[in-house]
């Protein structure tokens, strides 16, 4: 007597995975969001998430030298030290962050950027090679910190 067995369907049978309704809340809201940036764009909508101007308080122009993945160094424009690590931590983060902008951009490495606070309270890092910035506050007040380091040193 031979065993047969029955081989399981390769696909669900189910007429419908996502229920339909789903699926036209899912299209309304695309609808939507096209709709709404549409206007803002035809209207001239003022851009409102962006940060308010104030008066620089203080300004430094630092070096990244990227040493692999977790590794780091900070110079400042006259060479000197200002912080090396193994494992950088959120500086690597944003150095990387940086590496990669420079890095589409075909813009060389070793060039300064502008690590700037101001006076209420934002502290950001400017590449003017490649547009590119970070808000540095944005990412909380121990990170943050590592960076207001750097103006201090």
């Amino acid at each position: 007597m031979t065993k047969t067995t029955k081989q399981p369907a390769l696909r669900n049978e189910d007429k419908e995975m996502i229920p339909p309704g789903l699926l036209r809340m899912m299209l309304a809201l695309a609808i939507a969001s096209l709709l709404v940036v549409t206007y803002a764009v035809v209207t001239d909508r003022e851009h409102v998430g962006q940060p308010v101007a104030s008066a620089i308080v203080s300004e430094r122009t630092i070096i990244f030298e990227g040493r692999g993945a977790k590794a780091v160094a900070v110079r400042a424009e006259d060479g000197s030290m200002l912080f090396e690590s193994e494992n950088g931590g959120f500086v690597t983060v944003i150095q990387n962050g940086l590496q990669r902008a420079r890095t589409v951009a075909k813009v060389d490495q070793g060039l300064p950027v502008r690590l700037v606070e101001y006076e209420n309270g934002r502290l950001t890092l400017h590449d003017d090679a490649t547009g590119w910035s970070a808000e540095l506050q944005a990412f909380g007040d121990d990170n943050k910190a590592a960076f207001e380091r750097l103006l201090a040193d």
